[in-house]
């Protein structure tokens, strides 16, 4: 092979990997479709983040979440944000149920992945892995987004 068309052969290659990070909005995993994996923006300093995502089930059975990790983070995971006597309480959620045409809703105040011991600061714009680890399924990768600092998921 050329020179040249080495060249344009990495150049293609390029563009193909720029396209797979604009799909990247939603992947399928089996019976399962995950929607715009995405976190916020933090401050320098953060020990923790989070990240959101829809997880929809298209297939006729039931499957679950059972775990997340990513290299971001020293711990990851499944957590539950809830209001208990007027107190924001954030517990671990354990294995996410996922029903059979269904969906869950990983977002802000509610199910989230949680990340602590950050390795580093989210910009907005960064984007970074999260690997997902479904009962059936399996385990897929997902390129998360990192939105501003007070992004909501509204505009997911």
């Amino acid at each position: 092979m050329t020179r040249l068309a080495t060249f344009l052969l990495a150049c293609l290659l390029a563009l193909g990997s720029l396209g797979t990070v604009a799909a990247a909005h939603e992947q399928k995993l089996g019976d399962l479709v995950l929607h715009h994996a995405w976190s916020r923006a933090n401050p320098a300093g953060a020990k923790s983040g989070a990240v959101f995502v829809t997880i929809e089930n298209t297939g006729d059975m039931p499957d679950q979440l059972l775990s997340a990790s990513s290299d971001v983070a020293a711990m990851t995971e499944i957590h539950q944000m809830s209001m208990e006597n007027d107190i924001m309480v954030m517990k671990p959620a354990g294995i996410l149920d996922i029903p059979a045409h269904g969906k869950v809703e990983l977002k802000p105040h509610g199910l989230h992945i949680m990340l602590m011991g950050l390795k580093q600061r989210f910009a907005e714009g960064d984007t970074f892995s999260v690997t997902l680890t479904f009962a059936k399924a399996g385990s897929v990768t997902l390129q998360v987004v990192v939105d501003k600092v007070d992004a909501m998921g509204s505009a997911h």
